[in-house]
């Protein structure tokens, strides 16, 4: 990297080392930030690529040019115009920042794979390098923690509501003994081998869900288990420590209700979870990760605020506080709420000790009766499910509404020689075309996860949906497939050329803006293909 303050520029050269173990510099991916004073206190950001044509990118190390034109350049604008005071702490406060580079593009190179084999409908390249990178941070901070408490055997860990699983089988793959258990099976998990242990199986926070022979409990985007996982963690054992990182937010016994104005719903419930650390005696910690989500800052609790002696006194203190919090509906279920505190106390005492009499008479004790765990199977509500008539009148609703909007865009259609001018429509935002539909089906999108922006997300072939805009795509805009397409994609492609009808030519007023030849979608029912079901290659 090459910082010229003077001249305002900072020039990136990306080094790439070849088979002989020497660097050289990747030409066609050098790019250059510039800032320039225009007048007075009015700047401006921009970036340069020498070699757009040939840009490369891979989405593991070379971002898209179309990500640092719209998205980072946008970014770097506003972070440097703003004043406000942050919220929250840098990011990777709590560990060696060098390290964690080192061991994240280790840990990148070595499960970059992984993105080409996902099975699941979740974006590949998001949850891959999401989990690779918390695993990196969770590494480097158990590296840590044994040199501090002076110790040689790796970490175990349980993975509390571990989704596709990626992430235990990681840290496994690093040598860390663990398992992840979740409320439902994912395909993925066919994929790792049998070195990863996952479990299909319904959490229910009690007695039957602690683990006094684990060091860490990790809560991943763990929805409803969230605020119980510290929970779970002091009374487990007095040396088991817990790293959540908060996501959707609910209480011990559904969603979170906000109780604070002043701050933003994120901080409040970061807030909640923190203090439920603090009431099960733990030192709390707060980090942000490099992770790509806006939910990045997690909590951890390694040290105790307490002497092992006092751990009946912070069973009560917990019990105490989850029944201040407990709804009167479930308070009416069963006031006795947690364990015995005799009885929970004794998870704290050396190994050895006797258990309790009446150790059985407890087994099987669930702390809050009125707890909801996830439903095992997963309701689909991304708008694919919703009538067939329903989504188009929809679309031909909020299409027309972007045709007619003025003033309208007319591009010329070269076409054939063709010189007719094509309606494109006029950009409109997703309040406004919210405010033309009827309250019904307003109703009934929202309803659905994304409500209307995930309907006409879904409508690619119409709507191009950007930045909280909506437009009619022009299919003469679009960018042909790049020769680096991966095989099984272009196979996808080709598979799926003319099997569905063209929306433009039916609907309209202008046809289609690409001649039939060019259009991916069929001019007619005479064009249609039949369509073949793909079945996915699953490559280990």
């Amino acid at each position: 990297i090459f910082s010229d303050v003077y001249n305002g520029t900072v020039t990136f050269l990306p080094l790439e080392e070849n088979s002989e173990g020497k660097c050289q510099i990747k030409k066609c991916n050098i790019y250059q930030i510039q800032l320039t004073r225009i007048k007075d206190e009015e700047w401006s950001v921009s970036v340069v690529a020498p070699f757009p044509e040939d840009w490369f990118s891979d989405g593991i190390a070379y971002p898209k040019l179309a990500w640092l034109g719209n998205e980072l350049l946008s970014r770097l604008a506003k972070w440097s115009v703003e004043q406000k005071p942050s919220e929250f702490k840098s990011t990777l406060s709590l560990i060696s920042v060098a390290k964690y580079s080192k061991v994240y593009q280790d840990l990148k190179v070595k499960y970059k794979e992984m993105v080409k084999v996902w099975p699941e409908v979740t974006d590949p390249e998001k949850f891959v390098y999401e989990d690779v990178a918390i695993a990196a941070y969770l590494l480097i901070l158990w590296e840590e923690e044994r040199k501090e408490k002076g110790l040689t055997k790796k970490q175990s860990f349980v993975d509390l509501g571990c989704g596709n699983g990626l992430l235990v089988h990681i840290l496994s793959n690093e040598g860390h003994s663990g398992r992840g258990i979740d409320v439902r099976r994912r395909k993925i998990w066919d994929m790792y081998g049998p070195e990863t242990h996952l479990e299909e199986s319904t959490i229910m926070p009690g007695d039957s869900y602690l683990f006094p022979d684990t060091d860490w409990l990790i809560g991943n985007h763990s929805d409803e288990l969230t605020p119980w996982i510290p929970v779970i963690a002091a009374r487990s054992s007095y040396s088991c420590c817990y790293f959540v990182l908060p996501c959707c937010f609910f209480d011990f016994h559904g969603k979170y209700s906000r109780r604070q104005s002043k701050k933003t719903q994120y901080r409040e419930y970061l807030d909640f979870v923190a203090q439920v650390g603090f009431v099960c005696g733990f030192h709390v910690e707060e980090d942000c990760l490099r992770i790509p989500s806006t939910k990045r800052v997690c909590l951890i609790g390694k040290n105790r605020t307490y002497p092992p002696t006092e751990c009946a006194v912070i069973d009560k203190q917990i019990t105490d506080y989850i029944n201040n919090r407990q709804t009167c509906a479930v308070v009416t279920c069963d006031r006795r709420v947690g364990f015995n505190h005799k009885d929970h106390s004794d998870v704290c005492k050396e190994a050895g000790s006797e258990l309790p009499e009446n150790e059985t008479e407890t087994a099987g004790t669930i702390w809050m009766p009125g707890f909801q765990p996830r439903e095992k199977v997963e309701q689909i509500r991304n708008c694919a499910s919703l009538p067939r008539d329903f989504i188009d009148d929809v679309v031909l609703n909020v299409a027309s509404l972007l045709l007619n909007a003025t003033p309208q865009k007319s591009c010329s259609n070269m076409h054939g020689g063709n010189t007719n001018t094509w309606n494109q429509g006029e950009s409109l935002s997703l309040k406004e075309v919210a405010e033309h539909l009827n309250k019904e089906t307003l109703k009934r999108l929202k309803s659905e996860y994304g409500g209307l922006q995930t309907l006409l997300k879904n409508n690619h072939q119409v709507f191009e949906v950007q930045n909280g805009r909506v437009h009619i795509r022009d299919w003469r805009k679009e960018k042909p497939s790049r020769k680096t397409k991966p095989e099984v994609k272009r196979h996808l492609s080709a598979e799926a050329f003319k099997t569905r009808l063209c929306w433009f030519f039916i609907h309209h007023p202008d046809g289609c803006s690409l001649p039939s030849e060019s259009c991916p979608y069929a001019h007619g029912t005479e064009e249609l293909r039949q369509s073949q079901i793909i079945k996915k290659k699953k490559h280990i």
